[in-house]
């Protein structure tokens, strides 16, 4: 079920937007050229330790505590997989917390800096919600709080959850290429479905890096986490760690100005949770083990960042002096939302166009393939 749901992910997203990319009746101009991220060597991560818990098969959200860590399966039919679950160093399950009422589809785990920690029931691979959720569980509280969200332009997809230095939430979606940014429109309140509204996208560097999904796999985004002490941030991608420089807990500004550093996860099974570890000098990440083979079991593996700085990108008249759009982001444009803008309606968009034409057909192929497949079945 979770292969089909990438697929129509992946699907909704090339058949929605490669058609209309360009489309604009500003003139032609030069894009500003954007400085290249850092990417580093891609390695297998080290073994930190084994989750023996056979509940633990779907695991979509973890973060590191002093103490161990704590992770949420994804969607599950089974009521005993539906908690929170607390874990030790060696990752033996300690604890678990039941929610209050189903959750649908909790994708991923934040923790704030008192130690508050965010469950985001965010997924949504139908797109069919007509609001999300969060789950706000306060320290040594014995249950989370539910609080409603719903977004101003429809349902999506998302799997990633953030903070911002203040603590408010930013929902990451699963979009394919360029992730969208959403925040609460005001504070959350429980009982209460509070508005969201768009602050942003993510510019997502491509890569090769090898994963089950090939280049699909490096188009989405499964998780992000935040370092301890704030000044970093990370989406991860089936591939690819994508690590921001975050100035003055601005969290959004990292994201859709900044330039990331780039950290290979190369052959994970179906990577979908990151974290950094206590310290903040390593990322953590775990996989699902559901669509594996019998017997697998998922390991928390380590990784050291790419190091490196790299410069921002410069801004261009055209960005700073750009009417705003008052139904998207209010943040400046990222690099590649600048260099679509300047596309006129010349060969390059009759390039894209005749693209998304034949992506359109390879899509709908696709699809009457699996619908005979399940026929047949």
């Amino acid at each position: 079920m979770l292969r089909v749901g990438i697929l129509v992910t992946v699907l909704i997203g090339i058949t929605a937007t490669a058609p209309l990319a360009g489309i604009t009746t500003a003139p032609a101009r030069a894009a500003a050229p954007a400085p290249t991220p850092v990417v580093a060597a891609a390695t297998k991560g080290t073994e930190v330790c084994v989750i023996a818990d056979g509940r633990l098969v779907e695991i979509s959200g973890m973060v590191a505590t002093e103490d161990g860590y704590v992770v949420v399966n994804d969607g599950s039919d089974l009521e005993n997989r539906r908690r929170v679950f607390f874990l030790d160093r060696s990752c033996r399950v300690t604890r678990t917390l039941s929610y209050p009422s189903r959750p649908r589809d909790t994708e991923d785990v934040a923790i704030a800096r008192d130690g508050t920690i965010w469950i985001a029931d965010i997924g949504d691979n139908d797109r069919v919600r007509t609001n999300i959720a969060l789950w706000k569980l306060a320290s040594g509280a014995k249950s989370p709080v539910l609080h409603r969200l719903s977004y101003p332009d429809g349902a999506h997809d998302a799997e990633a959850l953030l903070l911002a230095g203040d603590g408010t939430p930013i929902v990451v979606t699963k979009d394919p290429g360029t992730p969208r940014l959403y925040v609460p429109d005001g504070p959350l309140r429980a009982g209460v479905t509070v508005p969201m509204r768009r602050v942003g996208e993510v510019d997502l560097p491509r890569t090769g890096t090898d994963n089950p999904w090939s280049a699909f796999g490096r188009l989405m985004v499964t998780g992000g986490a935040n370092a301890p002490d704030g000044s970093r941030v990370v989406l991860r991608t089936y591939a690819d760690a994508i690590e921001f420089d975050v100035t003055d807990g601005d969290v959004v500004g990292a994201l859709t100005r900044g330039v990331p550093r780039i950290t290979p996860l190369p052959g994970e099974p179906q990577g979908e949770s990151i974290t950094y570890s206590r310290d903040g000098r390593s990322l953590l990440t775990v996989s699902e083990t559901a669509d594996q083979a019998p017997g697998t079991r998922p390991a928390i593996l380590s990784y050291r960042p790419a190091a490196g700085s790299v410069p921002p990108p410069a801004t261009t008249p055209s960005a700073a002096t750009a009417a705003p759009d008052a139904s998207a982001s209010t943040a400046p444009p990222s690099p590649r939302a600048a260099e679509r803008a300047s596309d006129g309606p010349d060969g390059a968009f009759v390039a894209r166009l005749l693209g998304g034409l034949g992506l359109a057909m390879l899509a709908l192929a696709v699809v009457g393939v699996l619908g005979v497949l399940a026929f047949r079945r």
